[in-house]
């Protein structure tokens, strides 16, 4: 388990969650939105982001692609 406050060790998260709340949480006005509706918005968002999403540092290819063309993912 990393230290706490680690900055390299707490790079990917941070960098997830900046694009999340740029992307998908600021965009909305989530006033009249349920707990239910709001769980069912990012579970989406993070299916299209691991799923969908290209990155250009893969080479083009989502996450997903890129971790079966290692042969990581299943």
């Amino acid at each position: 388990m990393s230290r706490k406050a680690c900055s390299p060790d707490n790079a990917a998260c941070e960098g997830f969650f900046g694009r999340l709340k740029n992307e998908l949480f600021y965009s909305r006005d989530w006033l009249a939105t349920t707990i239910e509706e709001f769980v069912a918005a990012v579970n989406s968002y993070i299916c299209w982001y691991n799923e969908v999403r290209i990155k250009i540092s893969l080479g083009g290819r989502s996450p997903i692609e890129y971790h079966r063309n290692l042969g990581i993912a299943v």
